[in-house]
């Protein structure tokens, strides 16, 4: 085969060549344009994101897993860590507050919830008082290893929840495990800062919030606590004896069976945010099948909008919640009560009908939470009574007649005699029964707070008291009552009293017969 000459060959590469396909362009230009089209992420974007995903991971793992239960002394608690700038200690006491002490600075916080007494622990206390001496080591004992819980489960919480994160957001192993290994390093880092920083003496000067913010003036000083601990260590013994016994207490009531023919109203009052108050309403209402509450008034102390959350359970009550406004609530509290669910505000006489009953009352004009005596005090309740008993004939001369009305003080609810069959009142914290001059029932209820946070003061506490009103149907006119007495915080007793109104009396029975009910 001849070759082609050299000449020839350099004379056929200046041809023109055949023009390529669309195709063959694209696939020869795509690699060229790629690195034109895709751009890879910086350095410090990518930091950025990982150190993103480790810090809400972390933060979820906590939220999720990061907390344990720890009985401390005679209580039960929970502990956490949360994320926080200043870092600290927060310590919260439902329903009365929360106080925070500066213990370490560092971007966590360590959360303590009281969240009960434990009837159980709290009674070995109250049957063996000579452990009170060994108290402060068995609480010591008890938060240093429910510390070390906490870490040990904080420690797997941010591990955790940063691995899972990553996993999610990378697809790849090992930078979820980066994730996870940079999580335990920054709660390893913030644990040494809290450590480095940590201030045992905080606790001396603690800050309160809530309704804790009082405290200090009920309590003293904290210094003061630390130079007289003799003297509050007894104090303590007390208060811890009084405060466990009301669980015995409140679970002594009989049962009963209601009477489908009557209309059950239960009248509480002066409950001075006790929060025990709640459960025995409640289980009342349960075993008595309540059809309506009446409460006359200072279920508050300060009035203060702190103590607002101390009403939400009004709402879980089953049963419909009718409330007047006494010298220790104040307009702000009215105004909260009025948003609430299930409740009834009465006041400047209007009437509203619940449960087949038609209630009327007025507020008292007064509001002095800390305690004060008014010159002219009673005058100004006089005035408002009788407000509230012109109110009360106007409705009655407008075919509407009112059944009940309520006040707070009794000198206000004196006013309506002869204007309604029956007046419910409280104030002066023991109950009373008698029929007025012109024929209105005056009902007077003690305190079914054991008047209140006080009632830990005292040696002989005030019992709680509380009221069964059984209404006729067809008449709605009262028929009979019953008197409820648990007794008191540093009492085991619980005791029901029938009574019967005069005219439903059999011939041969006593004025105000009774049944007690005592302690099994």
């Amino acid at each position: 085969m001849a070759r082609v000459p050299a000449a020839v060959m350099k004379a056929l590469g200046r041809l023109p060549r055949a023009p390529r396909t669309l195709a063959h362009r694209y696939a020869t230009r795509r690699p060229s344009l790629t690195p034109e089209l895709v751009t890879q992420p910086r350095p410090w974007t990518r930091a950025l994101g990982l150190v993103t995903v480790v810090l809400v991971g972390a933060w979820l793992g906590l939220l999720i897993v990061g907390n344990v239960s720890v009985p401390v002394g005679p209580m039960n608690t929970t502990m956490t860590l949360r994320p926080s700038v200043t870092g600290g200690t927060k310590i919260n006491v439902s329903p009365l507050g929360a106080l925070q002490l500066d213990s370490h600075i560092a971007p966590v916080r360590l959360d303590v919830n009281v969240d009960q007494l434990d009837p159980a622990r709290a009674q070995a206390l109250v049957d063996h008082p000579e452990r009170l001496s060994g108290l402060q080591d068995e609480v010591t004992q008890d938060v240093a290893t429910g510390t070390r819980d906490l870490a040990v489960r904080s420690c797997v919480a941010v591990v955790t929840g940063a691995t899972a994160l990553g996993l999610a957001v990378y697809r790849r192993p090992r930078r979820a495990l980066a994730a996870g290994g940079l999580a335990l390093t920054l709660l390893a880092a913030s644990g040494g800062t809290a450590f480095a920083t940590w201030n045992p003496e905080s606790v001396l000067e603690p800050k309160f919030s809530g309704l804790l913010s009082s405290a200090p003036s009920l309590v003293g000083n904290a210094r003061s606590i630390v130079t007289e601990f003799d003297v509050y260590q007894k104090e303590l013994a007390r208060l811890v004896t009084n405060v466990t016994k009301l669980y015995d207490a409140t679970s002594t009531l009989p049962a009963y069976a209601p009477d489908p023919s009557t209309i059950r109203v239960l009248h509480v009052s002066d409950i001075h945010l006790n929060p025990a108050s709640w459960k025995i309403i409640a289980s009342l209402v349960d075993q008595y099948k309540v059809n309506v509450i009446v409460d006359s008034g200072d279920t508050m102390d300060h009035g203060t909008a702190a103590e607002n959350g101390f009403l939400d359970p009004i709402e879980d009550l089953g049963a419909p919640y009718v409330w007047v406004r006494g010298n220790h609530d104040s307009r702000l509290t009215q105004r909260y009560l009025e948003n609430l669910k299930n409740v009834h505000v009465l006041d400047d006489g209007k009437a509203q009908t619940v449960a087949g009953l038609r209630f009327a009352g007025i507020g008292d004009p007064q509001f002095t939470p800390d305690r004060s005596k008014i010159p002219g005090g009673d005058a100004a309740n006089e005035l408002a009574g009788a407000r509230l008993a012109a109110s009360l004939r106007d409705q009655a001369a407008a075919g509407t007649p009112v059944d009940v009305a309520v006040a707070h003080e009794p000198v206000a609810a004196v006013q309506t005699d002869g204007d309604v069959p029956l007046a419910l009142a409280g104030h002066i914290h023991h109950q009373e029964m008698e029929v007025l001059p012109f024929g209105t029932r005056l009902r007077i209820e003690g305190s079914t707070g054991g008047s209140g946070l006080r009632a830990i003061e005292g040696k002989h506490p005030d019992p709680i008291q509380t009221s069964i009103l059984y209404f006729d149907r067809d008449t709605r006119r009262l028929q009979a009552w019953d008197e409820i007495e648990l007794g008191g915080l540093g009492l085991t007793t619980a005791e029901v009293r029938r009574h019967l109104v005069e005219e439903n009396q059999p011939a041969d029975s006593t004025p105000s017969p009774t049944s007690p009910s005592p302690t099994p």
